[in-house]
């Protein structure tokens, strides 16, 4: 069974009913690491021989953190400055990634038909996640397209409890090997087949 770790990041998770339930749901499941980044890190003080070791004992690698401005939080963005450093996560040395499988597992207030060449916001969300795909590839993982619960704004409680019960059927499927030849150039993981409920 594969090891899953979750870098969660969300500076206001309070405010968060999406982010809350589907954290909620996985975080006890045997085998994944829920690791908060906020709550370890309120100060940006980030432990980086802590998150190498970290990383080392799991399998598969998942950035969970809401959408800001097209990115991701900005400790997120520190904790990816900090701590993939040249000749560990990358460079002539550094192979202490290869092999791992990584992804976001991604909210936006947006719905998915504004993420488009025609939507206000131009581009994909593949588009703007492009950085975090290659920043897996020159760390030699292997990137997967993202969960994505997209338009949470209006998002009815039905419709949010099959989000999350696909999210831990996702983590199951995962640590079960899913594979990137089952992903079938699906732009969201949410979309293959095993998931396709909602």
């Amino acid at each position: 069974m594969k090891k899953i770790l979750i870098l969660f990041s969300h500076p206001r998770l309070e405010q968060s009913r999406v982010n809350k339930i589907l954290i909620e749901n996985i975080i006890n499941k045997k085998g994944v690491t829920v690791h908060d980044l906020y709550e370890c890190y309120p100060d940006f003080h980030i432990n980086v021989p802590f998150e190498k070791e970290l990383l080392s004992k799991h399998d598969v690698i998942i950035w969970h953190h809401p959408f800001y401005w097209y990115s991701c939080p900005p400790l997120m963005k520190q904790w990816i400055d900090m701590v993939l450093e040249f000749n560990w996560a990358y460079g002539p040395e550094g192979n202490a990634l290869h092999g791992k499988i990584c992804l976001n597992a991604i909210t936006t207030g947006g719905s998915k038909e504004v993420y488009c060449s025609e939507g206000y916001n131009s581009f994909t969300v593949k588009q703007f996640l492009r950085p975090f795909e290659q920043t897996a590839n020159l760390c030699g993982m292997t990137y997967f397209p993202p969960f994505a619960v997209m338009g949470t704004h209006n998002l009815s409680d039905e419709a949010l409890d099959e989000y999350k019960i696909n999210y831990g059927k996702f983590i199951d499927l995962l640590q079960a090997n899913l594979s990137i030849n089952d992903m079938d150039n699906k732009s969201f993981i949410n979309d293959i087949p095993k998931l396709k409920t909602i």
